[in-house]
């Protein structure tokens, strides 16, 4: 089996390292990460069995290194934080170790990960099970999406609006628009529903970016955008978009 280890404290993965070579002989270390980036590219490239993988780190969280990866890849998260730790289960990763760990705490995740490997992963969206971990009342600041090789960042105040394409959400900002496997529903629910308005089953509008809704048909509004965008507006969306302006 393959091995990454990301974490941005050299000790620890120091400590992983040392584990795994004591440990789990039949195991390669494939790269070692200091970063969120340096652990998707890694997970790209080495396409590791399993991720050792630290929640707080620089550039990208463990959770959205989790969005980015292949999903059969088995992940243990690592933390030093409690509050991390129920979060990362439900995230339905094999496991997690809170540091400190000793080796029989670690010996146990990995009997976990010897059965994970080959097995086929939940059939939710990584992106669906990071939304499970979010604590309740908090939303996405941000929203990373892969293309090719490179991770882009959309601040969540720079994203326009998002379309639904079949198992995809089309993510506009900037002038550019990113395709991600996301329902629309879930995107909904992540980010901050007195910034985004749902004004139609397929598009969530950033409110700040509608600069008036003109009438289109007897029960259809057309919204027009800061851009020039023109986006379908429904009757349920045209209630909630009142709603949200009368406060």
């Amino acid at each position: 089996m393959k091995a990454v280890i990301a974490d941005d404290e050299d000790l620890a993965r120091g400590v992983v390292r040392e584990y795994v070579l004591r440990e789990c002989p039949e195991m390669e270390i494939a790269a070692e990460c200091s970063n969120g980036f340096e652990a998707v590219k890694a997970c790209g490239e080495c396409k590791p069995d399993v991720l050792f993988l630290d929640i707080q780190m620089p550039k990208l969280d463990g959770f959205e290194v989790l969005e980015l990866i292949d999903a059969r890849i088995a992940v243990v998260f690592v933390t030093a934080f409690d509050q991390y730790a129920m979060r990362a289960f439900d995230a339905a990763a094999v496991d997690y170790l809170l540091k400190p760990f000793g080796v029989e705490r670690f010996r146990a995740a990995m009997e976990k990960v010897t059965r994970r490997v080959g097995e086929e992963r939940p059939a939710s969206l990584p992106v669906d099970l990071k939304n499970a971990a979010r604590p309740v009342g908090e939303y996405l600041e941000r929203v990373v999406v892969k293309d090719g090789a490179r991770v882009h960042v959309i601040p969540a105040g720079k994203l326009d609006y998002a379309e639904a394409q079949d198992d995809y959400v089309g993510l506009r900002s900037e002038g550019r628009t990113w395709l991600k496997q996301q329902t629309i529903a879930s995107l909904e629910a992540a980010l901050d529903p007195k910034r985004f308005v749902r004004v139609h089953r397929s598009y969530l509008v950033n409110l700040e970016r509608i600069t008036r809704i003109d009438p289109n048909t007897k029960d259809t509004w057309l919204a027009v955008l800061a851009d020039g965008s023109k986006i379908p507006v429904s009757r349920g969306g045209y209630t909630r978009f009142n709603a949200l302006v009368r406060g």
